[in-house]
């Protein structure tokens, strides 16, 4: 799998972590920055990770910032993305099994290496489920044309 990952400065050290285990998963990956800790506009590196995902460069991404709010907010702009910031490992199956979520958002400033590994492990191992809540992927896609 290919995976695109993006940060800014408040979240470069966990990106490098995150970086580790995916690594460890086998999958492939695209880094989009930054990859100093000059301060730069979370913004500008989720569109970045987006448009590798929605273009079908990536098959998911993940984007950090340092609290992962904003970043995750940025991102869930673009049309065709459902970005989820999970803080726990059951939050991270959830968006993938439920939402179908195609990029995770962390926090650098509010989690540690362990924590956020294993929340990429759950993302990143966990399918969706399909079924009804297919149906409801669906009408959340739709709000997008409202």
């Amino acid at each position: 799998m290919k995976i695109t990952v993006g940060c800014d400065h408040g979240a470069l050290a966990l990106k490098e972590s995150v970086k580790e285990v995916l690594a460890e998963l086998g999958a492939e990956i695209d880094d989009v920055g930054t990859f100093t800790e000059e301060s730069v506009d979370y913004p500008d590196i989720a569109e970045k990770v987006c448009a590798a995902v929605t273009s079908g460069k990536s098959e998911r991404g993940i984007v950090l910032c340092g609290t992962g709010i904003g970043i995750s907010m940025a991102a869930n702009k673009i049309k065709g993305i459902r970005c989820a910031l999970c803080g726990d490992v059951y939050s991270a199956r959830m968006a993938r099994a439920h939402n179908d979520a195609n990029i995770l958002a962390l926090g650098g400033r509010v989690l540690g290496p362990g924590p956020a590994g294993e929340i990429v492990r759950a993302f990143f191992t966990q399918e969706f489920e399909g079924g009804r809540h297919a149906r409801r992927v669906g009408k959340i896609m739709a709000l997008e044309n409202k």
